[in-house]
């Protein structure tokens, strides 16, 4: 498993919901080796288009335990958000000041293809949030203010 390069197109398209009826690959076995390897990237989260697979699954670390979501939904978020910094794999020093809910309610499938709803507050929020928009081909950076974003992309550029 290898991360795709930055300008890679897979991660800026949706990906595809994984069907556990006729799945695409073995969902215990992925699970496994994608938080491997958040753990080797010393990452908090990583989805599968990071790693050039196009289909809606991801995991964070969490605690006590780690999560690996198929086919992930937030199914609310809160009123109250604060802007924190935020970085990706795929966009080695590329850190952008990006305002989030602080809390999101969500819905998701195990690797066993169980359904489970949780509540993520503060930074596992921001993370969950962070990987859903990855499955949706949304750059992280485009989620902030176009001073933030301009100001981090051009100091990234220029390094």
């Amino acid at each position: 498993m290898n991360l795709v390069n930055h300008d890679d197109p897979i991660l800026t398209k949706e990906c595809e919901n994984f069907d556990f009826s006729n799945p695409p690959f073995d969902p215990i076995d992925f699970a496994h080796e994608i938080v491997k390897n958040m753990h080797n990237w010393n990452a908090l989260g990583v989805s599968a288009n990071q790693v050039g697979i196009p289909y809606r699954v991801f995991a964070m670390r969490g605690s006590p335990q780690n999560f690996v979501c198929f086919n992930p939904k937030i199914v609310h978020k809160s009123e109250e958000t604060i802007v924190l910094e935020e970085v990706s794999l795929n966009f080695p020093g590329l850190i952008v000041k990006i305002k989030r809910p602080q809390e999101v309610r969500v819905r998701f499938s195990t690797p066993n293809g169980d359904t489970r709803t949780e509540t993520f507050k503060g930074f596992s929020a921001r993370v969950f949030q962070q990987m859903v928009d990855n499955l949706d081909g949304i750059l992280y950076y485009n989620n902030a203010s176009r001073y933030h974003r301009d100001r981090a992309l051009s100091k990234w550029r220029n390094k």
